[in-house]
């Protein structure tokens, strides 16, 4: 039997499993540790989706790093900068990202935290947000830079097809007992463009969610990209843009690496 079989709802997916409740995460929890040593497929063996399939909505946080505020030469002192995703540019670990090249030639990596919220949070202090948190998963937040810097609003730069890797997987909170402790890289073709952690942000995790729960409730599944370090393509002498071929990997400490492959648009 699954662990997913335990439950008296049985849950197809993981928004279900985080609307659910506590409780079924408990007995999903109780089912596995039950199960005998090399029960169920390698992960080896599965191809992957993105980590989270049926989110509320995506939401990204811009400018939240100050290296990363000033090699884009933006200014991020009014407040979070927040803008959606679309859904079709969510896509897994080991996925093909196709690259629109007649409309950008500017493509860039974002290594991300993402948050996946797991309650329901209105008007919450930053002192309890953080316990309404499901988990954290990795995100590369691509973008076509041209796209962005010619338009108000960056959602369509951000949302082609499979601009948006998530995964591998969804960690849960308790095994993150601080997300402003987290090793962060991104390696473009082996050579390492981003080497941070998350101790830099502007606005912390717990700071966000507040700020975004003041005006607008965060539904349970919701996903926040919490911006990225600096060492974007874009303020690389010469510039480090993604074409086909290019693999970019994004690693955060406790959750796994995020591994994606560029190919051109068909």
């Amino acid at each position: 039997m699954s662990a997913l079989a335990a439950l008296s709802t049985p849950c197809a997916t993981l928004q279900q499993l985080i609307e659910a409740g506590p409780d079924a995460l408990a007995a999903v929890r109780a089912a596995a540790a039950a199960l005998p040593d090399g029960a169920g497929e390698p992960l080896g063996a599965l191809n992957f989706g993105p980590a989270v399939m049926q989110p509320p909505i995506v939401l990204a946080v811009g400018l939240n790093y100050d290296e990363h505020a000033s090699e884009l030469q933006l200014d991020n002192d009014s407040g979070p900068v927040l803008f959606s995703l679309f859904p079709n540019s969510l896509t897994g670990h080991g996925a093909e990202v196709p690259l629109p090249e007649r409309l950008s030639e500017e493509i860039d990596y974002e290594g991300e935290l993402g948050v996946i919220i797991g309650s329901p949070a209105r008007n919450v202090s930053p002192e309890e947000a953080l316990s309404h948190v499901f988990g954290y998963t990795v995100v590369n937040d691509i973008t076509a830079r041209n796209i962005q810097f010619a338009e108000p609003q960056w959602s369509r730069c951000k949302s082609f097809d499979g601009f948006t890797p998530v995964g591998p997987v969804v960690v849960t909170a308790d095994e993150i007992p601080d997300p402003q402790a987290l090793a962060l890289t991104t390696d473009v073709d082996g050579l390492r463009v981003q080497d941070s952690t998350t101790e830099f942000m502007i606005r912390t995790v717990a700071q966000l969610i507040s700020s975004i729960s003041q005006a607008t409730t965060l539904l349970p599944g919701t996903l926040i990209s919490t911006g990225s370090p600096g060492g974007a393509g874009r303020s690389r002498k010469p510039p480090l843009y993604l074409v086909p071929g290019s693999e970019v990997t994004v690693t955060i400490e406790g959750i796994g690496a995020l591994t994606n492959r560029c190919v051109a648009e068909r």
